[in-house]
């Protein structure tokens, strides 16, 4: 499906093969009149789509969805991801990234989480093992859900306060 609110100031764009909170990310999104895009391998076709989602499909190979929501976020959109590395690109594209947790990702943190990622990664290769993510909970939920709606209306403050080049400064 594609979308006709390709001119819209902000768009969701979700890394939706794992996300646990899609149907809260369509609800506030409705809230603010926000276009959503989910983007997903074609390993997960047939998802239904609701009424202000689009859904686009990638090829089923690695970091095909990652590859798609950068080619398609643009500054002050919000990207949806547990992704550290997508995270810390999309930052790079001066849009936002939030995690299903609800944690939003700074370019202050990004450094430590891309070392502990790293290392993660040396530990599991040398047949280590390390823990995996903790069970998603109802106050990561609603962690994620105050994010999102504080993300939203910050960017919305911030597009409606002049620059002080505007002001004349």
């Amino acid at each position: 499906m594609t979308s006709n609110n390709t001119n819209y100031p902000i768009k969701i764009l979700v890394d939706a093969d794992s996300c646990p909170v899609l149907s809260e990310i369509t609800n506030i999104a409705k809230k603010f009149n926000i276009p959503v895009i989910l983007i997903a391998s074609i390993a997960h076709f047939g998802r239904e789509v609701r009424p202000g989602e689009d859904l686009v499909y990638v090829d089923n190979v690695s970091q095909a969805v990652d590859m798609e929501i950068l080619n398609r976020v643009k500054r002050n959109n919000i990207v949806v991801t547990g992704d550290y590395g997508l995270a810390s690109l999309v930052l790079a594209k001066e849009a936002r990234a939030l995690s299903p947790r609800g944690y939003i990702y700074s370019e202050a943190s990004m450094d430590r989480l891309l070392v502990e990622r790293h290392l993660g990664v040396k530990i599991r290769r040398g047949g280590g093992r390390t823990k995996g993510p903790k069970a998603f909970t109802k106050s990561d939920r609603q962690r994620f859900c105050l994010s999102l709606t504080r993300l939203i209306e910050g960017i919305l403050k911030e597009a409606k306060t002049p620059s002080l080049e505007e002001r004349g400064f």
